[in-house]
């Protein structure tokens, strides 16, 4: 079974092979590593593994953490498997179905953020919200949220990390992830200029 990693480690040469180096051994089997943010003297990275028979994800956890500076942020199950899909690509996709891209967009983000689910919702005449597409992870109805930009917003469930985006006037979509990990401000700026890119490519 995949597991979806997310570690912060320093900035300096060598510390992503160190860390590559350390996985392996505890049993892990690296199949993707991709850069999620950038501080001064550190970077965040979500690595993509599996497990070698019988190695318990606790024991990448303690070989992550036993390597100077480094720090895993969240570990879990990552049901998807090697489906990631990076923003470019999601892009090209919605090229692809310039009519449906306001739909396309919300059936793609889950991949692309390494979330449960993405909804898009309607303000109703009464101030509620209707779901109007979304995956088929999303729960049924979902509260509306006041954005004009990307933001985390808080979650009727206690166990998801939620996030909105404007979409249209009187629309927003949602982004959901079961117990975490957080979700940063540089994801949303990606679902901030993905959602716009979605809205001018449905326009084109």
């Amino acid at each position: 079974m995949p597991f979806l990693l997310r570690v912060r480690l320093p900035d300096v040469p060598g510390s992503l092979g160190r860390l590559a180096t350390a996985i392996g051994e505890a049993g892990g089997d690296i199949e993707a590593i991709e850069f999620v943010e950038h501080t001064e003297d550190s970077a965040i990275d979500d690595v993509l593994l599996d497990m070698a028979p019988g190695t318990m994800p606790d024991s990448i956890v303690s070989a992550c953490n036993s390597l100077d500076g480094v720090e895993v942020l969240w570990i879990s199950r990552y049901a998807a498997g090697g489906s990631l899909m990076l923003d470019l690509e999601a892009v090209e996709e919605l090229t692809v179905h310039r009519t449906e891209a306001l739909d396309r967009v919300v059936d793609l983000l889950p991949h692309t953020f390494r979330a449960d689910w993405a909804a898009r919702v309607r303000r109703t005449p009464d101030g509620g919200a209707e779901v109007v597409h979304a995956t088929s992870a999303a729960p049924d109805s979902c509260d509306w949220h006041d954005v004009d930009r990307a933001a985390a917003v808080p979650s009727s469930d206690e166990n998801t990390v939620l996030a909105a985006a404007h979409l249209l006037h009187g629309e927003i979509v949602l982004l959901g992830r079961r117990g975490g990990p957080e979700i940063l401000e540089s994801e949303l700026a990606r679902l901030s200029h993905l959602i716009g890119l979605a809205v001018s490519i449905s326009r084109s």
